[in-house]
């Protein structure tokens, strides 16, 4: 089941590799982490955030649809952003290879399936 978005916050993003909720760490707590990484994107970006969940990705596919041995486990972060902030995060995401869901689930870039089918229902405008 997905998250529910907060009132406003209605674009989601990818972080690919990006691990907040480390368990490695037990000093801080699963909300003290999410906390930073919501101040982190305040400060880094002047950008208000909804931390929503980590996936670890299933196996990449080759231009067959056959997986590719070795890939898949990799940790990627989904967390959404406030309608207003959207303008002025757009370019500087890039930097850190933040990318929109919608280009990421577009039909073009999305050969197999990495994410649950769930993820899905995150997207907030058509992609083709």
């Amino acid at each position: 089941m997905n998250i529910k978005l907060k009132n406003e916050f209605i674009q989601v993003c990818i972080w690919p590799g990006c691990i907040v909720v480390d368990d490695k760490n037990p000093q801080k707590s699963t909300q003290d982490k999410i906390d930073e990484f919501e101040l982190f994107m305040s400060k880094e970006f002047n950008t208000r955030t909804q931390y929503l969940e980590e996936i670890k990705t299933k196996p990449d596919c080759d231009r067959e649809h056959k997986i590719v041995e070795g890939t898949g486990g990799r940790n990627d972060l989904f967390f959404a952003v406030h309608k207003d902030d959207i303008g002025h995060y757009a370019v500087p995401r890039l930097s850190m290879g933040i990318r929109w869901i919608e280009d990421v689930l577009a039909p073009t870039n999305y050969k197999c399936q990495i994410y649950p089918k769930r993820v899905f229902e995150y997207i907030s405008w058509e992609v083709s």
